[in-house]
């Protein structure tokens, strides 16, 4: 069997190397700053209320006055979509037999009825320029 000299030749080896790399290491130019990049700003979130049955109500009693007033409605629209699709019943009439869109208005704050002339017309009533 061969006999060990004292201490162990890895260790003093890895001793003697760990000083060098580490004066290699700190001879190195720093990385250069990143470039500062442009953050794109986000395109402003649509603040439309939630097209519901009050909202449908409201709209409608406000652009075809003089017509029955909406009993119940039922309006659903597709994720991120411009329009909503509402079906209501006018007066006593409990079922949805009547159908309409909602569109947002020009200053994309709000909704208002798409086609609302012919609506207005087909339930009796005056259209109201807004």
């Amino acid at each position: 069997m061969r006999k060990l000299s004292k201490g162990r030749p890895n260790v003093k080896n890895f001793a003697l190397l760990l000083p060098v790399a580490l004066l290699a290491a700190c001879g190195e130019e720093p990385a250069p700053e990143p470039a500062p990049t442009e953050v794109a700003t986000p395109e402003p979130v649509s603040t439309l209320p939630a097209p519901d049955q009050a909202l449908f109500k409201t709209t409608f009693a406000e652009t075809c006055e003089g017509a029955e007033p909406v009993n119940n409605a039922v309006c659903r629209r597709a994720m991120g979509a411009n329009s909503v699709t509402c079906e209501f019943g006018l007066g006593e009439d409990e079922y949805l037999r009547h159908k309409a869109k909602l569109v947002a208005n020009e200053a994309s704050d709000g909704w208002m009825l798409d086609n609302a002339d012919a609506l207005c017309a087909e339930h009796g009533a005056h259209h109201v320029e807004s």
